[in-house]
């Protein structure tokens, strides 16, 4: 068995577990803590070093971020302190763990955990993993290959970022309906199919769970179908990401 320890940064919470990547199991029930406020590079590298310790790791490490990451280091900061970007994550969350620590979007990842393990596993063809939380994350597959920091929440919808009209932060912000979220939803869906033409989407996020209250009141070309993984897709693919 190989294991990896799998760290998702998101803008709420940073949460951990060792990852039998072979399975995509969780080896044991995964921590989490508080993101700090503000998130900036030294306060967030300080908690994965406080994950890490919790877990007494050695070895590999991956970790998300929500951002477009290239070779560790972070380009964009629209959902997180602006003091990341140009920051090289993957050396500075090394540095603070002691460890080979591997960085990617954090959609990008939960999409490589629902290919390998969930949703999308052995589908082919175009497949968008959409993660509904803070913003609208998004991930793109073609035969299997990740097209990496598709950033694709940020599409012009009615004069305003996508996810500033359909994430699920905003549903709970302005106590929209589940039918009033749906409109939504679906304008931006019916965007992304008119670039993609998909032919599958996977919805992931913390909102999957509750997927019986809105995928149905969706109208799409593509199977429309919830991550299995759900909230730990995350940790799965950043686990993977460490090899």
């Amino acid at each position: 068995m190989t294991t990896r320890l799998g760290i998702d940064i998101g803008g709420t919470g940073i949460k951990g577990a060792p990852v039998d990547i072979g399975t995509g199991s969780l080896l044991v029930e995964r921590a989490r803590i508080p993101t700090p406020q503000p998130a900036t590079p030294e306060a967030v590298a300080g908690v994965v070093a406080e994950l890490a310790r919790g877990f007494d790791w050695k070895g590999p490490i991956g970790a998300t971020f929500p951002a477009v990451v290239r070779r560790g280091v972070v380009h964009t900061a629209n959902n997180v302190d602006r003091s990341w970007i140009g920051t090289d994550a993957a050396a500075l969350l090394s540095d603070a763990t002691g460890a080979e620590v591997a960085v990617l979007n954090d959609a990008d990842a939960a999409g490589v955990a629902e290919m390998a393990f969930g949703a999308g596993k052995d589908r082919r063809g175009t497949v968008v993993v959409l993660t509904l939380g803070t913003g609208i994350g998004s991930a793109i597959f073609v035969d299997g290959t990740l097209v990496p920091n598709t950033e694709f929440g940020g599409l012009d919808v009615r004069g305003k970022a996508a996810e500033h009209r359909a994430a699920e932060s905003v549903r709970e912000r302005k106590d929209l309906s589940w039918k009033e979220w749906a409109v939504r939803l679906d304008e931006y869906l019916a965007l992304l199919e008119a670039l993609l033409w998909p032919e599958l989407i996977i919805v992931g996020g913390g909102v999957s769970k509750k997927a019986d209250k809105f995928l149905p009141l969706l109208c799409t070309r593509a199977e429309l179908v919830p991550a299995a993984l759900r909230n730990e897709a995350g940790i799965v693919g950043a686990a993977l990401a460490a090899g």
